[in-house]
């Protein structure tokens, strides 16, 4: 992998930001966040900016660019990557690290007095917003709002924004309607004296209407914002797509069911108009509601005292919590992702000793092997594989799956064994665990790390994320994390992935993930009648007992590893022997046989 060339970019970036075409006074320097208007976390490539102007493609980062200097900050699961990609133009700011300077300490350290910091505020949040221009105003800089992205005044070839056909879910795959979900959502505005909501983010728009896009690569989703007031639905997206007669019956467009549940269709681009016309009209105690993670180009068109922004929306918090028919998609999608992976595995058992199999051959062969199982849509990421698949993350119709496996196909060394089973503990550590509801995830992080900390090592990244069905891969509010941030309490019927590592630089990576159902639990008292939750695992695949240390598992940890595999054997092997996979069954088999 080698560096981009960024010499002559950033001399015209530096360029650009000196000329006042764009703005009234010249700019000492320029952040460039990796997301979009939307905030999404997977973007499209016409935004895929960051990437651009330094050459790192890793799905999270900020670049910042100066008269002197350009910095990009990441987390620890980039660090190599970003070496790898960037060339020597550029400092590496290590997130997470105790002596790496933050964003707005960096830069006060560095620029002159009374600065203009600029930045596209379609790109930024409004409470990352907030927070710059708090810290930078203190130290006497300011923060600027320039309409016109300098990066695509640099980007010639830009690619178009893609805008594709749209697919609408009947209820065998959301088991809700979403004239349903509508009423739901005002039913929680009403509780709090809420006008309007205004929708940006893609995945919780693609869930309240139960449509699916695929403007985006390995991303089910499409470019839309809506708004939603008690009597009126606004959608906003290429109206070339709404001619299809199945979209217009299901969103009802010519003939809707009641009046309050009329959609209002208007061109994507004219959001902004729209929200101001909105604006204007509002009476003395209208409120709006709208995530403080939204844009600040927008949050900032509704005026203050009308504003109600929220972490969370009740769109991400619904959407969280999965209903029976959902669930029930996500276990089918797992187990047909089981049935691939077991393929897979089974074919590199046989290939790789022939010594003709790359990370890059057998990538295509996991998708090609996942891509043959019913109601297949595509990747959601595309399959990481490092001396075998590392990882993957996939979309079925039905649902979404996310996991990863370790698999060494020679004799591993005491070391890979050892920190591996450190690995194994901590992921059984978390997936065994059994606490009150109300707990948020971010308290059981700890579980999956004591086996690495008590060794003195440790992993740079979270321990698990929220996962959509047939959404996004990384979805709120719930997640479990050292890092701080305003998760959300585990509910019953929340899906999260459960995934400790440990990663020896230039040597070796580990990771065990799993994806996860929150169930409830009977623990043998109930304090308080508070109830507990616990986790169900929707992953069905053999975890490699040749790269365990079984003398370093209790008995406990020895009972969870036979119980999980057979419950692979069981369920997974039954779909195998129906979709008569023979090598794959013969190979589940020998890979789930109990240890003493």
């Amino acid at each position: 992998m080698s560096p981009k060339i960024t010499g002559e970019l950033l001399r015209q970036l530096r360029q650009v930001m000196k000329t006042c075409k764009y703005f009234t006074e010249p700019l000492q320097a320029y952040i460039i966040p990796s997301g979009d208007a939307h905030q999404s976390e997977y973007i499209a490539y016409c935004d895929c900016r960051r990437e651009f102007i330094c050459g790192f493609s890793g799905s999270a980062g900020t670049a910042i660019v100066t008269e002197h200097y350009a910095a990009l900050w990441t987390d620890g699961r980039y660090y190599l990557q970003a070496c790898q990609q960037m060339d020597n133009n550029w400092t590496l700011m290590k997130s997470g690290l105790k002596d790496t300077l933050s964003q707005e300490d960096w830069l006060i350290s560095i620029l002159p007095e009374n600065s203009k910091v600029g930045v596209d505020p379609w790109i930024m949040a409004a409470d990352q917003w907030n927070n710059m221009s708090k810290a930078l105003s203190r130290a006497g800089h300011s923060l600027v709002a320039v309409q016109d992205n300098l990066i695509d005044a640099v980007w010639p070839d830009r690619p178009e924004r893609r805008s594709r056909e749209l697919r609408a879910l009947g209820l065998e795959y959301t088991g809700m309607c979403w004239q349903d979900k509508v009423t739901a959502l005002r039913g929680k505005m009403k509780e709090r004296k809420i006008t309007w909501f205004v929708a940006t983010a893609l995945d919780e728009i693609a869930w309240l209407f139960n449509l699916r896009g695929a403007d985006i690569e390995y991303y089910p989703v499409f470019f839309v914002y809506a708004i939603v007031g008690m009597n009126t639905i606004r959608l906003f997206v290429d109206l070339h797509r709404l001619s299809d007669p199945v979209l217009r019956d299901h969103l009802q467009l010519d003939s809707p069911s009641k009046p309050e549940m009329s959609v209002q269709t208007f061109p994507y681009e004219s959001m902004y108009t729209e929200l101001q016309a909105t604006c204007a009209a509002l009476g003395p105690k209208d409120k709006v509601w709208i995530c403080d993670k939204a844009s600040c180009a927008l949050t900032q068109v509704i005026p203050k005292a009308h504003r109600t922004p929220i972490p969370y929306t009740p769109l991400c918090l619904a959407k969280a919590v999965k209903n029976t028919t959902e669930i029930q998609g996500m276990k089918m999608a797992h187990i047909k992702d089981a049935v691939a992976l077991c393929e897979l595995f089974a074919w590199l058992e046989k290939e790789i000793p022939k010594g003709t199999v790359t990370e890059i051959t057998a990538a295509d062969k996991a998708e090609e092997l996942r891509s043959q199982q019913k109601l297949f849509v595509s990747l959601s990421f595309p399959t990481i594989s490092c001396v075998g698949p590392n990882g993957a993350i996939i979309h079925y119709s039905d649902g979404t799956t996310d996991v990863t496996r370790t698999m060494h196909f020679g004799t591993p060394s005491a070391f890979e064994k050892e920190c591996f089973t450190y690995v194994l503990k901590g992921h059984i550590a978390v997936s065994a665990a059994v606490f009150p509801n109300g707990i948020k995830g971010h308290l059981l992080d700890s579980f999956a790390r004591a086996a690495l900390w008590e060794s003195g090592l440790d992993y740079l990244h979270g321990t698990g994320h929220g996962v959509g069905c047939f959404l996004s891969v990384h979805e709120g509010p719930c997640g479990i994390s050292y890092k701080t941030f305003a998760d959300e309490p585990l509910e019953a019927g929340m899906i999260i992935s459960d995934e400790p590592g440990y990663y020896e630089d230039g040597s070796f990576g580990i990771r065990l993930e799993n994806v996860v159902l929150v169930v409830p639990a009977k623990p043998k008292y109930n304090y308080r009648n508070r109830g507990s939750l616990t986790f169900e695992p929707l992953t069905l695949v053999p975890i490699q007992i040749k790269m365990m240390n079984i003398e370093m598992l209790t008995q406990k940890e020895r009972d969870w590893v036979n119980e999980y595999h057979r419950k692979c054997r069981e369920v997974v092997g039954a779909e195998l022997e129906r979709q008569g996979k023979k090598e794959a069954l013969e190979w589940l088999i020998r890979e789930t046989e109990p240890i003493v």
